[in-house]
């Protein structure tokens, strides 16, 4: 019955150059997990922010040409 039973290996089916290294308690170089909480949040303000002043930009660029300044 293999069905019931989990593969611990999660490095199967990827070459050993892309392996995480592994330390005494897990693997090494990996972020934590309020490191990703942390850059989750600056990714989606840096989305909203750029799209802001492509707005802006757009809005100004759209009253230089239409004279309305």
């Amino acid at each position: 019955m293999e069905g019931l039973n989990s593969k611990l290996n999660l490095n199967a089916g990827a070459p050993p150059r892309v392996w995480p290294k592994l330390g005494e308690w897990g693997p090494v170089n990996v972020p934590s997990t309020r490191q990703k909480k942390r850059m989750r949040w600056f990714v989606g303000l840096g989305f909203f922010a750029v799209a802001a002043v492509l707005f802006l930009y757009g809005w100004y660029i759209f009253t230089m040409m239409s004279g309305a300044s």
